[in-house]
């Protein structure tokens, strides 16, 4: 008889087991429990009004006028934590924005990406094809990824006030367009003494205003 209490005894404990996990199972939902990446830019217990935009989720207000303030409705993201001026926990708020939508926003409320392959002194101006990104803490509506074409205003490190010195001193000598990078101008000067003087002060002239600017296309510091 204890022979067969032995097995019979595993059994039943391995069925509790299982019976435990299913039920444990089904009462998650099933679901992983990972906690979401949003997560860490949302500071625990702290005013609701102030979370990042990435915590909370708000309705769009149909009714407001784009540049006026608008009331939004708004409720935190799950596993998010955030309390009211009492600090009372709440997962429902409301918060008071400009109703515009974010491509709308001034450029010191969202970052884009730069480009060094476009070039910054050609005429007309040229634009390349940016992915901007609104800063944490800025509410807006739409996406708040999106494209914009901007002006190239990338710099390779170029000092405007270097090259306007070489140019007055040893421009005769191409020493402005060598620094510049502009190696074949630099050559043509060099042999033919800047021109016999005329190219040394038309370079002058056009460095100073900004005309001529690195060969890479970038701006000066």
């Amino acid at each position: 008889m204890a022979a067969e209490a032995g097995p019979l005894g595993a059994v039943a404990c391995l069925c509790r087991v299982l019976l435990f996990l299913s039920q444990f199972y089904i009462l998650s939902g099933g679901e992983s429990t990972d906690i979401p990446p949003y997560v860490m830019k949302c500071p625990s217990n702290g005013l609701c009004g102030r979370l990042p935009a990435d915590c909370i989720e708000c309705k769009t207000n149909s009714s407001c006028v784009y540049g006026k303030p608008a009331a939004f409705d708004c409720t935190v993201k799950p596993f998010v934590t955030c309390v009211d001026q009492d600090f009372r926990s709440q997962k429902n708020f409301v918060i008071n924005m400009t109703c515009r939508f974010c491509w709308q926003l001034p450029e010191t409320e969202y970052e884009c990406s730069n480009s060094t392959a476009c070039m910054t002194v050609s005429c007309p101006r040229q634009r390349y094809a940016a992915n901007c990104t609104v800063r944490d803490h800025v509410h807006c509506l739409g996406n708040r990824t999106f494209p914009k074409m901007l002006y190239c205003n990338w710099t390779g490190g170029y000092k405007w006030s270097t090259a306007l010195a070489l140019s007055i001193t040893l421009g005769g000598f191409g020493a402005d367009r060598f620094y510049l990078g502009q190696w074949r101008e630099g050559l043509g000067k060099l042999f033919s003494f800047g021109g016999l003087g005329i190219w040394t002060l038309i370079d002058v002239l056009l460095i100073g205003v900004g005309y001529v600017g690195p060969a890479d296309g970038s701006l000066y510091i």
